[in-house]
C-alpha cells in the first residue's frame, strides 16, 4: 500500500514536470529568434548608414562641384556683359582640336526668267568676270560648300571652305588661319578669304537673305571680293563695339588683276561700330576703302561691227564702301518677330589707260566715277517665316574714254560701257522648318541690262549638314 503510493506520487511529479520543460524549451526558442531578428536588423541597420554617409559624401562633393561651375558660369557671364552684342559674335569658335567641325551645304533652285542668262549684262560697268549672272533657267544645283574647321592648337584656328561646282570643278573658296590667343584685341588671319570690307562681303552665299547679291556687289566686287593675303584686327577695349582691320594681297580677284608680281597689288582697312540700343535694339555701321592696282585687267565687248572685241584696263581702283544695319526683337527675343534693316553705300574712281583690239591694241587713257547702293527689309512675322523686300540701284556717272575722245574709236566700239543706270526691285518670302533648312520664294524685276527688263522667279533651298557654327551679326 505503502509503495503504491510512492509509485503515483512519483508519476504525478513526472507529469507536472513536462509542461514546465515545454515552457523551457519554447522561451530558449523564442530567446533565440529574437537574437537572430536583432542581429539582422543590425545589420541592416549598419548598412543603412553607410549608405546614408555615402550619400552625403557624394552630395557634398557634387554641392562642390555645383558651386564652383556657378562661380566659374557666373564669371564668363560677368565677362560677356562687359562686351556688346556684336563683340561677342566677333569672338573666334572654340572647338576640339582632335576632331575638326565638318559641315556641307546644299543649295539647288528652280529659276524661271524671262531673259536669256547667257545675254545678261549690267550696262554701264567694265564685267567683272565674277558669277553675277541669275542662273540657268530651270531647275539648276547650286553650288555646294564643304567646310572644315578645327583648333590647331591653343594660338591657332585653321577652316578651309571648299566650293563644288554643279559643272563639277572644285574651288577652294577659303582656306585660311586664324588667331586665337594674340591678346590686347589683336587678331591675324592669313591664307585666302573674304574681305573684311562691307557688311556681306564675309558672309558665305547660304547666310544671305536674298538669293542673290545686290547689283552693288555684282557691279564693284565680281559677286564677293576674295584675297589671298593677311589680315590684322583690333578690338577696342570699350563697351561700345569698336573693331579696326586692315588687310594686303595679291589681288586676284576683280577690282584687281593677277598681276604675276611680287609684293602687294590690293589693300583694304575698314572701321565697324556698333552696340546696343535698349534690350530690344542693336545696331552696326562701317567704312570701308579699297585700293588695288590692276595691270591688264580685260574683259570682252563688241565692236560698232559686231565683231567681239578684248580690252583690257590697267591702272588704279579705288573704292569707299558705307554700310549700316539695324536689328528689332521685342525684349531681345528674336524667335517669334524680328525686324532687320541693312543698307551700303559704293562710290568707286578707276585712273588708268584702257586699250582694245578693236584698234590693234591701241590705248588711251580711261577714267571712271561711279556708284552704287542698296537697301533691304526683314520682318520674321511669325516663328520661322520671313518675307523681304530690297531695292538696289547704280549710278554709271562719268566714264571718260580716251579712244572716244581723240576720234579713234567710237561710243559705238563700247556698248558694255554705254551710259546706263542699273536698277532692281526683289521681294522674297521664305521658310525655316528648324535652323538647318531653308526654303524660298523670291521675283526680281531686273532692269541692268540696257532696253530689257528681267522679270526673275526663284525657288530655292538650302541645307545645312554637319556643325553649324552661328552667324556673324
Amino acid at each position: 500500500m505503502h509503495r503504491a503510493s510512492l509509485s503515483v506520487l512519483a508519476a504525478c511529479g513526472v507529469l507536472a514536470s513536462l509542461p514546465a520543460q515545454a515552457a523551457n524549451n519554447d522561451l530558449k526558442s523564442l530567446r533565440e529568434e529574437i537574437a537572430q531578428m536583432r542581429q539582422a536588423y543590425e545589420q541592416r541597420i549598419n548598412a543603412l548608414e553607410a549608405r546614408l554617409i555615402k550619400a552625403e559624401s557624394t552630395a557634398d562633393s557634387a554641392q562642390t562641384v555645383a558651386r564652383q561651375t556657378a562661380v566659374q558660369q557666373t564669371s564668363v557671364q560677368q565677362t560677356l556683359a562687359q562686351q556688346p552684342m556684336v563683340q561677342q559674335a566677333a569672338m573666334p569658335t572654340q572647338s576640339n582640336r582632335f576632331n575638326p567641325e565638318m559641315s556641307l551645304i546644299l543649295m539647288g533652285s528652280y529659276n524661271n526668267l524671262k531673259q536669256d542668262p547667257n545675254a545678261y549684262q549690267i550696262t554701264g560697268f567694265v564685267p567683272t568676270m565674277g558669277e553675277v549672272g541669275p542662273g540657268s533657267r530651270g531647275f539648276s544645283l547650286g553650288e555646294s560648300e564643304l567646310v572644315l574647321s578645327a583648333n590647331i592648337d591653343p594660338n591657332w584656328r585653321g577652316t578651309a571652305t571648299i566650293a563644288l561646282a554643279p559643272e563639277g570643278e572644285v574651288e577652294v573658296e577659303e582656306a585660311f588661319f586664324q588667331s586665337l590667343g594674340l591678346g590686347n584685341g589683336f587678331n591675324l588671319k592669313g591664307g585666302r578669304f573674304y574681305s573684311g570690307i562691307g557688311y556681306m562681303n564675309e558672309q558665305h552665299a547660304h547666310a544671305w537673305d536674298f538669293a542673290d547679291a545686290p547689283l552693288a556687289y555684282k557691279a564693284f566686287l565680281g559677286n564677293q571680293l576674295g584675297e589671298d593675303g593677311v589680315q590684322i584686327r583690333w578690338l577696342a577695349p570699350t563697351d561700345m563695339f569698336l573693331e579696326f582691320g586692315a588687310e594686303v594681297g595679291r589681288g586676284r580677284a576683280f577690282p584687281g588683276a593677277d598681276n604675276n608680281k611680287n609684293g602687294v597689288s590690293q589693300g583694304a582697312v575698314f572701321a565697324h561700330l556698333g552696340g546696343d540700343a535698349g534690350i530690344s535694339n542693336a545696331w552696326r555701321v562701317g567704312l570701308s576703302w579699297l585700293g588695288s592696282s590692276p595691270k591688264d585687267r580685260s574683259f570682252d565687248d563688241t565692236d560698232s561691227l559686231g565683231n567681239d572685241v578684248s580690252n583690257s584696263f590697267s591702272g588704279k581702283s579705288r573704292m569707299w564702301v558705307v554700310d549700316g544695319v539695324w536689328k528689332w526683337s521685342p525684349d531681345g527675343n528674336s524667335t517669334v518677330r524680328n525686324f532687320k534693316l541693312q543698307g551700303e553705300y559704293f562710290k568707286r574712281r578707276e585712273d588708268g589707260t584702257l586699250a582694245s583690239s578693236a584698234c590693234g591694241g591701241c590705248a588711251a587713257d580711261y577714267n571712271s566715277d561711279q556708284s552704287g547702293w542698296y537697301v533691304q527689309g526683314l520682318y520674321q512675322f511669325m516663328p520661322r517665316w520671313r518675307a523681304g523686300l530690297r531695292h538696289d540701284a547704280l549710278k554709271s556717272g562719268t566714264v571718260d574714254i580716251g579712244l572716244v575722245n581723240n576720234g579713234t574709236l567710237s561710243l559705238a566700239d563700247f556698248p558694255q560701257l554705254a551710259a546706263h543706270d542699273p536698277k532692281r526691285n526683289t521681294v522674297m518670302l521664305d521658310y525655316s522648318p528648324s535652323e538647318y533648312t531653308r526654303f524660298r520664294l523670291q521675283f526680281a524685276r531686273d532692269k541692268s541690262g540696257l532696253g530689257a527688263t528681267d522679270n526673275q522667279l526663284f525657288l530655292q533651298y538650302i541645307f545645312s549638314l554637319g556643325a553649324h557654327g552661328a552667324h556673324s551679326f
